[in-house]
């Protein structure tokens, strides 16, 4: 009995160095293998599974100056000078992206990515309906030469979150003072949803097809449309973005129908992009890969501000996840529309089926949704955003997660989550990360950021999941929509005034995970992982939600 209890804790103490052995000589955790990457390789096609690229996303209206035809100027003009005054601040000049455009093309060299995701404004090309502007397509085609010269690949965004003004004037965005109210005219078509709706599918088509036949010989990578749910919300949904909208409290009547316009134009784009861009630009043998760009959030089941398991709260998780990740998707790829959002398809729109070659996701936060109560009240649901509590909004893992000026907390194993997911349910798709980043103005924060959704991007391709890139958001600071310039989220900062760009620690990092097409050990380890991140000043040692950092 006692030899018998003897061999017994021999073994065990003779485990126990096995395993202390094989966590290194001191029982730590050994250090993280490095992450090597392939070269750049074709969005679409089998040949590109091997491939990953790095770049940096940038809008149009977000950065360019001299934009004075596009909704947000309008928009976001003080009253006194003729605008509307709506947002926090005035878009005016942005950061000087039009006239420093050929300037910037070094910004990206410099950091040697593969790949620059930007737009073209379409209110600039096309100021009025149906007459273009030569000089200014003549301007885009400088700046997809210069990128072509440097070594660098351009995926261009034809529809991101603008429209000329003609589209839906905000100043009269359901046309009550057309002179046949609510109905289009050459100077105010209305927007989606409406009777000027097939009239705006037709222009974005239209405005798709000209940009693929003057540019189909540089580019061969587009995206219709970016981040379509978030969009149409901000846009007709809530009222936070032009043209101003609020259906989102007759969501059936008159938001769903916004929808299925909008997915309908994706769908006349695709085909007009197929039409012109017949030229296979990059040699890869696809002449024109065409997909969208969605926003991604990791979801979460929320009760009374603490996660949640009562089936309620994971019912209007489920719900907003179906809503925001798979209800375009679905759409497109099959060929349907679920117009009572039940999950299933309940019209035949054969005429969209299949038209998606690629899918970028862009993933910045995590938040909660409760079910308990009903801000959505059609859906039943409740999300977190910044300051709406309704008792969805969760605390964070740590309150170094919280990202202040955007009022949410960035939880990086959220992404990994996210890409298995969507790998899952559309096994033939390749996904991009087409947007991730955060807004800071500390050095190592940015640095964090990058390193560790690269890290959740590796673990998802270890579990074979079709990813094929990542963009940064954003290549330099912007004027970031409806929150102003005060959210900073540049791999470049941008000094007020003068607009000069400096590069934040997260630009010498990824300039240097690119350049080496590796992600080191060392960098790993002073950047990864899930611990804390580096505190944003002034935050204090814990929160409730983040979105109580959110400034007034």
């Amino acid at each position: 009995m006692l030899a018998s209890r003897a061999r017994r804790r021999a073994a065990s103490i003779a485990a126990l160095i096995v395993g202390l052995a094989a966590c290194g000589d001191d029982g730590a955790t050994p250090p993280p293998a490095p992450i090597t990457y392939g070269t750049i390789g074709p969005l679409v096609g089998d040949a590109g599974r091997t491939g990953f690229r790095f770049g940096a996303a940038s809008a149009a209206t977000q950065i360019e100056d001299g934009n004075t035809n596009t909704d947000w100027y309008l928009w976001t003009r003080p009253v006194a000078a003729g605008g509307m005054g709506k947002g926090r601040e005035f878009i005016g000049d942005a950061v000087g992206g039009y006239t420093r455009a050929l300037t910037d093309v070094p910004l990206i060299t410099g950091l040697h990515l593969d790949s620059y995701r930007f737009s073209v404004e379409w209110a600039r090309v096309e100021p009025t309906r149906d007459a273009w502007d030569e000089p200014a397509f003549a301007h885009y085609g400088q700046v997809l030469d210069a990128l072509i010269a440097a070594g660098v690949r351009p995926m261009l965004t034809v529809h991101h979150f603008s429209n000329p003004v003609w589209i839906a004037d905000p100043r009269d965005p359901i046309c009550a003072n057309n002179p046949t109210p609510g109905q289009p005219t050459d100077t105010n078509l209305c927007g989606l949803g409406g009777a000027g709706g097939p009239q705006v599918i037709a222009q974005m088509a239209q405005y798709a097809g000209e940009l693929a036949r003057r540019y189909g010989d540089r580019v061969d990578e587009w995206g219709t449309l970016n981040e379509p749910v978030n969009y149409l919300l901000a846009a007709y949904g809530i009222g936070t973005f032009p043209p101003g909208r609020f259906t989102i409290s007759t969501l059936f009547t008159d938001f769903i129908p916004i929808v299925r316009d909008y997915l309908a134009a994706h769908a006349a784009m695709y085909d007009a992009i197929k039409a012109n861009d017949t030229i296979d630009a990059d040699g890869d043998g696809v002449a024109a890969a065409v997909g969208l760009t969605l926003s991604v959030a990791d979801w979460t089941a929320a009760g009374n501000n603490q996660p949640s398991t009562d089936p309620r709260d994971v019912a209007a998780r489920d719900k907003v996840e179906y809503v925001y990740h798979y209800l375009p998707i679905d759409a497109i790829t099959r060929g349907g529309f679920d117009a009572d959002l039940d999950g299933q398809l309940d019209e035949d729109h054969p005429d969209w089926r299949g038209k998606l070659d690629w899918l970028g996701v862009q993933y910045y936060f995590r938040t909660g949704v409760t079910g308990q109560s009903a801000a959505i009240r059609e859906l039943g649901v409740s999300p977190c955003f910044g300051m709406f509590d309704f008792g969805s909004c969760l605390p964070p893992g740590d309150v170094s997660y919280c990202v202040p000026t955007m009022g949410y907390e960035f939880y990086a194993p959220g992404i990994h989550d996210v890409l298995v997911k969507m790998g899952a349910r559309y096994p033939t798709l390749p996904l991009v990360v087409s947007e991730s980043g955060i807004a800071t103005d500390t050095g190592a924060r940015r640095a964090e950021n990058i390193v560790r959704v690269l890290e959740q991007i590796e673990r998802a391709k270890q579990e074979g999941v079709d990813v094929r890139g990542f963009y940064y958001w954003s290549l330099t600071d912007n004027f970031e929509w409806a929150e102003g310039f005060r959210p900073h989220f540049g791999l470049y900062a941008v000094a007020p005034g003068t607009l000069e760009r400096s590069a934040t620690e997260g630009a010498t990092v990824l300039g240097a995970v690119a350049g080496a097409r590796t992600l080191t050990t060392a960098q790993r380890q002073q950047y990864g992982g899930d611990g804390p991140m580096t505190p944003e000043p002034g935050t204090p040692a814990s929160v409730t939600s983040c979105g109580t950092l959110y400034p007034p």
